[in-house]
């Protein structure tokens, strides 16, 4: 791979977490029922993440002396709990598949990154485990 490709991949990524970060912020606010204040402030908090990842996608590309892109990937919308739910799992499960497959391609242009390889693999491998963590609360919300 290519640094070209890595900073599209990024980019990608970074379009991913703005639509997440929104998507959650507005599930947040559709939900009802019983349980809904309890799950409503936790993909609140999970909207924060989605935010900080968001940072960290910047801040690869700022060393990479590349353009953060502004776009947002498209949103799933979703009604009733239990839907919203499903569908931030599947997506959750999507951006570890993808993010994964960004460590995959950082580690073959590690030659050509030289002293940006640690700080970017270091940033990805952070976002990984927290989106993991996130596909395993909204699981056990799901009462999976």
């Amino acid at each position: 791979m290519t640094k070209a490709k890595l900073i599209e991949l990024l980019n990608q990524a970074l379009e991913l977490e703005h639509q997440a970060e929104a998507q959650y912020l507005s599930h947040a606010t559709l939900l009802v029922g019983e349980t809904a204040d309890t799950i409503a402030a936790r993909l609140t908090e999970i909207a924060g993440d989605e935010h900080k990842h968001a940072g960290f996608f910047r801040d690869c590309l700022e060393i990479l002396d590349a353009a953060p892109s502004i776009k947002m990937h498209e949103g799933h919308p979703a009604t009733g709990t239990k839907n919203i739910l499903k569908v931030n799992l599947k997506d959750e499960r999507d951006a570890v598949d993808f993010y994964r497959t960004i460590m995959a391609e950082i580690q073959s242009c590690k030659a050509e990154l030289k002293y940006e390889y640690e700080f970017i693999e270091h940033k990805v491998r952070h976002i990984l485990m927290d989106e993991e963590e996130h596909a395993l609360e909204i699981r056990t919300l799901l009462g999976e």
